[in-house]
């Protein structure tokens, strides 16, 4: 029974985005790492895709008219983790159902805090250099992201000793919770060595993420 898949979508852009794709494996077993059941479908969003999310996934408008709404995507309902590249992101593009998230982006940055970049095709330069160049030939279609990110995702697993998936939700539970600051005048400090007043003032905003949240608060 299903409990977690890797997943991945494209979509019409940076502005109130819409699915244009979506794709998963559903995630068998840690160790051994197997996983089983692919899908992918694309779906009409009724709205027009932009040039920048155009010139990365290479999807027409047109490709797309008779395929079924984006309102009609659902998730497996056996499935209790989704799993992904900055994940929150295609959760959002989903309508952010209650499911536990595992964002691979943090992991990374956790696994390899000395690499110089942690996308998902630096990451696979980094751990499969020879293979990468193939691997990443049909980067950007949501299917080839996943069959990435569960190669990462696996290499991850075996870097940091991860046996379980309620282990790899709480690991990346805690690499998701930031160190520094990444914006305002504080900009690349310690959160912990941030002034209090500023912490507390920042702590108030309205939609501030709840990981930052969790740093300002701890």
């Amino acid at each position: 029974m299903t409990k977690a898949i890797i997943f991945d979508t494209e979509t019409t852009g940076k502005n109130d985005p819409f699915l244009i794709e979506a794709a998963w494996l559903e995630l068998n077993s840690l160790t051994p790492f197997l996983t089983s059941g692919a899908f992918n479908q694309r779906y009409n969003p009724s709205k027009k895709i932009e040039l920048g999310a155009l010139a990365v996934h290479h999807i027409l408008d047109e490709e797309l008219t008779n395929c079924p709404p984006s309102s009609t995507f659902e998730l497996l309902d056996s499935t209790e983790y989704l799993i992904g590249h900055n994940i929150d992101y295609d959760w959002r593009v989903i309508g952010k159902p209650e499911i536990k998230r595992v964002c691979t982006l943090a992991l990374a940055r956790q696994a390899w805090p000395e690499i110089d970049a942690h996308n998902q095709s630096a990451l696979l330069y980094f751990v499969d250099r020879k293979n990468a160049r193939h691997k990443l030939k049909n980067a950007h279609s949501a299917l080839a992201d996943v069959e990435n990110c569960a190669f990462i995702l696996n290499q991850i697993i075996i870097k940091l000793g991860i046996t379980t998936l309620d282990e790899l939700w709480r690991v990346s539970e805690k690499a998701r919770i930031p160190l520094h600051m990444t914006f305002g005048k504080h900009k690349g400090a310690l959160i912990s060595e941030i002034p209090k007043d500023y912490k507390d003032w920042l702590s108030k905003q309205d939609n501030l993420d709840p990981y930052l949240k969790k740093a300002l608060e701890s």
